[in-house]
């Protein structure tokens, strides 16, 4: 964590009150600095942060990441750059810190490095914090929490649930994943097209994953497909393999497919990596990862996007002008542009893709996907 600041001293002409001066002016420093180092050692106990010196007066949002790094160039960071984007468009924000998590066990321990500190917004990331997001709310009624991914619903777990100071943003990945694999099957020209993905047991990632199944199947039946969800390790490593996920990648390419999405964090973005490199057409996931993963650029066709930013946004600015909403909101998704490989892609396919997204918009297409994963 970075903190900026420091401390200034004045010498007078008489030495005996300049020396009793400097004492007590020192005096003063070391309780300052004191009461700051329990401020940063707070903030530091179960991650990564970063962010303006601890006591800044005004409004103040913390951020809990999901297993991974604030800059995994996929949806930790699209969170965060949402939280400073706000913190520059929202009056009175005067800061903005993250914390990282580096194990599941942390999430309500790092959640609490902020509610200790009296925060005014927390801002979780990802499904699996959801009910620590939860019972953080319940305790800290004064704080208002904003839970990325996170859906909840009234039952003997959450039996408070909606609490006025908690939302979730939720996002029809089934319908982002649908556009991803619409766009594949239109796009194919070997017939064969591929997904690299994290674990299904993940309901966002199951979304993308089965979304881009219906969409390949509703634009070209014929196409084949191959989807492979990194479900052999735990929580701590599905979304930070990037090794498995070029690896998987390359794997599906020597069974012929040439446009593969890829999705999950730094799996995914090892998925991007490792088909561009083979000269396939790859589809990013979350946010526009043109401009995330530029080793990927040249062969990066467009990405599923949740609109993250402005959802993370709208959110910010309600809890700090005092119309926070409660329960769940919904963000859009769209297809990102198609930057460099645009020449490439037909006009009879954008149009194809146009009517798509309007028939998922007004309901006449239906992704048929689940919320979760059926259980077997």
């Amino acid at each position: 964590m970075r903190t900026q600041g420091g401390t200034r001293s004045t010498n007078g002409r008489n030495p005996g009150r300049a020396a009793s001066r400097t004492a007590h002016a020192g005096h003063r420093a070391w309780c300052a600095l004191a009461l700051a180092l329990v401020g940063v050692l707070a903030l530091a106990a179960c991650g990564g942060t970063h962010g303006a010196a601890q006591g800044t007066p005004g409004f103040r949002v913390g951020l809990v990441t999901d297993v991974g790094k604030i800059d995994d160039r996929s949806f930790n960071q699209s969170v965060w750059e949402g939280v400073q984007q706000a913190q520059g468009e929202v009056p009175g924000i005067t800061e903005a810190k993250y914390v990282e998590t580096t194990d599941p066990k942390d999430y309500e321990k790092n959640i609490q490095q902020f509610t200790d500190a009296n925060y005014d917004v927390v801002v979780t990331v990802g499904f699996a914090l959801a009910d620590p997001t939860y019972e953080a709310a319940k305790r800290h009624p004064n704080i208002r929490f904003i839970g990325v991914e996170q859906v909840l619903a009234r039952d003997d777990q959450h039996p408070d649930w909606p609490l006025p100071n908690l939302v979730g943003i939720t996002f029809e990945d089934d319908k982002a994943g649908f556009l991803a694999g619409a766009l594949a099957a239109l796009t194919t020209r070997s017939g064969t097209v591929g997904a690299v993905l994290a674990t299904d047991t993940v309901p966002p990632v199951y979304r993308f994953g089965e979304g881009f199944r219906a969409g390949v199947r509703y634009a070209n039946p014929s196409a084949q497909l191959v989807v492979a969800y990194h479900n052999d390790v735990g929580l701590d490593r599905t979304f930070t393999d990037p090794e498995w996920g070029k690896t998987t990648a390359n794997a599906e390419i020597d069974r012929g497919a040439d446009v593969l999405f890829g999705a999950g964090g730094k799996t995914g973005n090892g998925a991007l990596i490792g088909i561009v490199e083979r000269g396939k057409w790859a589809i990013g996931v979350d946010t526009d990862q043109y401009y995330t993963m530029p080793e990927a650029q040249k062969g990066l066709l467009s990405s599923a996007m949740k609109l993250l930013q402005p959802a993370v946004v709208q959110l910010v600015r309600a809890a700090k002008e005092g119309t926070f909403p409660a329960g769940t909101f919904t963000g859009e998704v769209a297809l990102a542009p198609f930057h460099d490989l645009d020449s490439q892609v037909s006009a009879d396919v954008k149009g194809r893709l146009a009517e798509i997204q309007r028939g998922l918009t007004d309901g006449s297409i239906k992704t048929a996907v689940a919320a979760v994963k059926p259980a077997s």
